[in-house]
């Protein structure tokens, strides 16, 4: 490179950063938003979307800088973050309940029918009563939520109701509601690391396991399994929150400009989620799996006394009505 070029270059780069600078000091405030999910997760790419529109409506005033992949911390050391004042925002969940018991009921097995029913939930009175507690015990306020897919079950044989269940070797996580779930409806669940499950599969130590249908996927279950049997039996949703320390810095227009680009983000999340849910279906279907319709007012009418037997006295007529809707 000559002289006369690399003068040129070291110009270019030179205003190339200047204009990053202006950029960044032409913010008044900027977020920091750490969560979770990879780059490619529906979650991250809504809030960066989240970001964009905060960025819009408040004419650059407020930047928000999103640290996926736990590169800012993991879930609890976020949220004790912005407790703290150290961290502005992250998307949690029933990992609240630490400090809000209501958010156990952001999954809850069974107690949600349909995306439907657990839609008018979490936008409803109940969904209202949570975030209260949320914002009262945490210091943390949710503004947005996002549907999770729902877990179901894979298996070698097809599984219709409870009865084919009978002696079913199967993982679940070491969370005491889903070994007592899996206990009542008649199957041997094995609590057992996420990262021994595909081994367990394949050699024989356990004949089934559930999880939502993006991790069956990832985790290439479709070559240790033959049947994905769609008992959806845990539907749930996680929340885009920020700091009530952060949320109290804010004027009311600019509080105002947060929750209309949060609102912005969860319907962008949503339309994300519906392709992602299509677009694993078809992938494990293409990759041999088959999918089986099961009876899910049985499973759910054997399951519910396991769930009100493992929910706290606190939420527990909550969810004998979601149950009974």
């Amino acid at each position: 490179m000559t002289l006369k070029k690399t003068f040129a270059a070291l110009v270019a780069a030179g205003l190339a950063t200047t204009a990053l600078s202006s950029a960044a000091f032409a913010a008044d405030m900027t977020l920091k938003l750490g969560h979770l999910a990879n780059e490619e997760n529906p979650w991250h790419l809504a809030s960066v979307k989240f970001g964009e529109e905060l960025s819009r409506l408040t004419d650059g005033r407020i930047e928000v800088e999103v640290y996926p992949n736990e590169s800012l911390g993991k879930e609890i050391d976020l949220i004790n973050g912005m407790q703290l004042g150290t961290v502005d925002m992250t998307i949690t969940g029933e990992s609240l309940q630490n400090w809000a018991p209501m958010a156990a009921l952001l999954a809850v097995p069974y107690a949600y029918k349909s995306l439907e029913h657990m839609d008018e939930t979490a936008s409803g009175e109940i969904g209202d009563e949570i975030e209260a507690q949320i914002i009262e015990k945490v210091q943390i306020r949710p503004i947005a939520y996002f549907a999770r897919g729902p877990r179901d079950l894979t298996s070698n044989r097809p599984i219709e109701s409870p009865d084919d269940l009978d002696g079913l070797k199967m993982r679940v996580p070491n969370v005491p509601l889903f070994v007592d779930v899996w206990k009542a409806l008649g199957a041997q669940p094995t609590p057992m690391a996420f990262s021994e499950v595909f081994t367990s599969l394949q050699n024989g130590t356990i004949d089934a396991q559930e999880n939502p249908l993006a991790l069956i996927r990832s985790a290439n279950f479709n070559e240790v399994q033959s049947h994905v049997n769609m008992t959806e039996h845990v539907r749930s949703w996680i929340y885009l929150t920020i700091a009530e320390q952060t949320w109290n810095k804010l004027s009311e227009e600019d509080q105002a400009a947060v929750m209309e680009a949060a609102a912005t983000a969860q319907d962008y999340e949503r339309g994300l989620f519906e392709e992602s849910l299509a677009a694993d279906r078809a992938y494990l279907e293409e990759n041999g799996m088959t999918f089986v319709e099961v009876d899910g007012p049985a499973f759910a009418a054997q399951a519910k006394d396991a769930v009100l037997a493992n929910v706290s006295d606190e939420i527990k007529p909550y969810v004998e009505n979601l149950f009974s809707e």
